[in-house]
């Protein structure tokens, strides 16, 4: 083996981010599993209510950039590791939904 594999593979860092990888996958699975709640929240509000619920949007949206964020650190095009490391993302109020009229 190359020496420079071997002083890769000893390498703290790489190890310390796939450790962290592996949780970041973790939180990935259970914000999807949020973002299904989210959704099925969202339909039944929309279907007694006729109109979204403005927490929830933004909690949705907020979520959205959150698994984002954890995708681009998965990927290696971040070196900033995601909420609970870094801050939960923030957005500005949720744009209102033009309702259909029939």
């Amino acid at each position: 083996m190359k020496e420079e594999t071997k002083q890769n593979l000893k390498n703290k860092n790489t190890w310390l981010r796939i450790v962290f990888m592996i949780l970041f996958i973790i939180l990935l699975s259970v914000a999807r599993i949020i973002v299904g709640v989210t959704i099925l929240f969202q339909i039944i509000v929309a279907l007694i209510t006729g109109k979204t619920n403005n927490q929830a949007t933004r909690f949705g949206k907020q979520l959205s950039i959150y698994i984002y964020d954890i995708l681009l650190y998965l990927t290696f095009n971040s070196e900033v590791r995601p909420f609970p490391f870094s801050e939960w993302p923030s957005i500005s109020e949720p744009e209102q939904i033009e309702e259909k009229k029939e």
